[in-house]
């Protein structure tokens, strides 16, 4: 089925396809200082909050760049200098806060999974009894590395028990996928324009406790990437420090209209929920096997296995849907050779059965009878 547009469909984790209400939000130019842009800039700040059930108690910090911009400028402004977190780790994305925890010189220790098992809530328990100097936990709610769907709820209980702070990179399952601080108390929470709430790449966001931004003050090692400060100038003059991405904004404004038109988490995480069904059971006709048992799987991207057929060659295969419009994802694992399917964005029934028989095509096209896997 070619895109309608000329512009493929992206079967991704994000940038993700997006409606035209949302693109055509961009064909304007706002000053930052104006009013309207000001008060485009609040609703959206405050739409944002409200989806995690957080305005009494947190604040939206947005700040220019990808959510990985979001992700230090949170770790950066709220962990001390001198603290210790413990990060969960099992992908990518739990291995690059690693990463961004070494060049910030901020002390952790590793919990780590492999990419196809989460993390035991009863492990973090005994951890953090044994380590009275670990005042932050960190983890992945969706880690897109293979799809998994992390035990938020769960760890965050156990956090909450031993009176420590959780912090949520949720920035492939925020808005789709409940987090809801009254239910899964966290003292921060990442997350992006791009994911699944369907705006254009370009701004990240956190939402953070007011009491914990209130004692962060100082703790930032960036003057761009100081949450505190953000906050603080947002609060005085609501605006922003720097030169916004207006553009970014003033589309996730639209984007987030078309997410409370559609039914909010309900409405768009039920569509991920039927895309998923329908991309795995289709895979499933043609051979393929995921990853991941379904309890695990999360409706934002699927992984799976590479198929044994001797005929098949990802780069052909990837190049042959793209050719008919289907950008799919390579595979970032450790424990197996896969291939990863988005299931978000603007994508619905019809796209993903067009998706498929892009498949059923290519493979034909390839000789590869099936896509069972070694």
């Amino acid at each position: 089925m070619p895109s309608p547009t000329g512009d493929p469909f992206l079967l991704t984790p994000g940038p993700l396809t997006t409606a035209p209400e949302t693109k055509q939000a961009m064909l304007h130019d706002w000053g930052s200082r104006d009013a309207g842009f000001i008060e485009t800039n609040a609703r959206v700040r405050s739409r944002i909050v409200a989806i995690a059930n957080a305005t009494d108690s947190h604040v939206c910090v947005p700040v220019q760049g990808s959510g990985t911009f979001a992700v230090e400028a949170t770790l950066g402004t709220l962990i001390p200098r001198h603290g210790k977190s413990l990060l969960l780790i099992n992908g990518a994305y739990g291995h690059r806060m690693a990463k961004i925890l070494d060049i910030t010189g901020r002390d952790y220790q590793i919990l780590e999974t492999p990419e196809d098992t989460p993390p035991n809530p009863d492990d973090v328990d005994v951890i953090l009894a044994g380590n009275n100097d670990i005042s932050h936990v960190i983890m992945v709610h969706c880690e897109t590395t293979s799809g998994i769907l992390n035990p938020v709820e769960e760890i965050a209980t156990v956090v909450a028990n031993r009176g420590r702070a959780l912090i949520i990179d949720a920035m492939s399952a925020f808005g789709a996928i409940e987090l809801d601080v009254k239910k899964i108390p966290f003292e921060a929470a990442m997350a992006s324009s791009n994911k699944c709430l369907e705006g254009v790449p370009g701004m990240g966001f956190a939402i953070i406790s007011k009491l914990a931004l209130e004692k962060a003050k100082g703790n930032s090692h960036s003057l761009s990437l100081d949450l505190y400060d953000q906050w603080q100038v947002m609060e005085k003059t609501s605006q922003w420090r720097f030169t916004p991405p207006t553009h970014v904004i003033c589309a996730f404004d639209r984007a987030l209209d078309l997410y409370e038109a559609e039914g909010g988490l309900a409405g768009r995480g039920g569509r991920y929920r039927d895309n998923c069904r329908i991309l795995v059971e289709g895979m499933a006709e043609m051979g393929f096997k995921t990853l991941l048992p379904e309890n695990l799987q999360a409706p934002i991207i699927v992984t799976f296995h590479m198929p044994a057929d001797p005929n098949f060659d990802f780069q052909s295969f990837y190049n042959k849907l793209k050719d008919k419009d289907y950008v799919i994802y390579p595979g970032k694992l450790t424990v197996a050779d896969s291939f990863r399917m988005g299931c978000i964005g603007q994508l619905g029934e019809t796209e993903m059965k067009g998706a498929l028989q892009a498949v059923r095509e290519t493979l034909s096209e390839m000789g590869v009878t099936t896509g069972t896997p070694a």
